[in-house]
């Protein structure tokens, strides 16, 4: 079940060629920092729609809402294996996700700030490096200093 899930989520996911999926041990897609759809470890697919189509999807699929690690996750609802496996009914749902992920605001990534800290560190390292260069000379100023007060 779990391969043959994750198999045609790799093809619903390739109907949309804007659409790269992220994550090796988690797969899913987002956009914008947005994260719109997901194949969990227990072989289920969620997406995320928008109020009214996700109310659609429910009445007309019997589609849940996605429960991960015990939580609902608002916005997502889970896809039935019977929609996963009509392929153009299921792409459909998946393009609607899409558009819907852009109108969302944009998030900031995270790697941004990774990318910050990792100057910041190198930025101190540099300055280390630059104080040790002048430890030796700051030594001997200090030596000279010292022997004229003596005299």
């Amino acid at each position: 079940m779990y391969e043959n899930n994750l198999a045609l989520y790799e093809k619903i996911v390739a109907s949309q060629p804007q659409i790269q999926r992220k994550g090796k041990a988690n797969p899913y897609t987002s956009m914008n920092g947005n994260m719109f759809s997901f194949f969990a470890k227990d072989g289920k697919v969620s997406i995320r729609l928008s109020d009214a189509d996700r109310e659609t999807f429910t009445k007309k699929h019997r589609g849940k809402p996605s429960i991960q690690y015990g939580a609902v996750m608002r916005g997502y609802v889970e896809v039935p294996s019977t929609v996963l496996k009509n392929l153009a009914l299921m792409k459909r749902w998946f393009a609607r996700s899409v558009a819907y992920a852009e109108t969302l605001p944009a998030k900031p990534t995270t790697r941004k700030k990774k990318a910050k800290k990792k100057a910041a560190k190198k930025k101190r390292a540099a300055k280390k490096k630059a104080a040790k260069r002048k430890a030796p000379a700051r030594r001997a100023a200090k030596k000279k200093a010292a022997k004229k007060r003596r005299r």
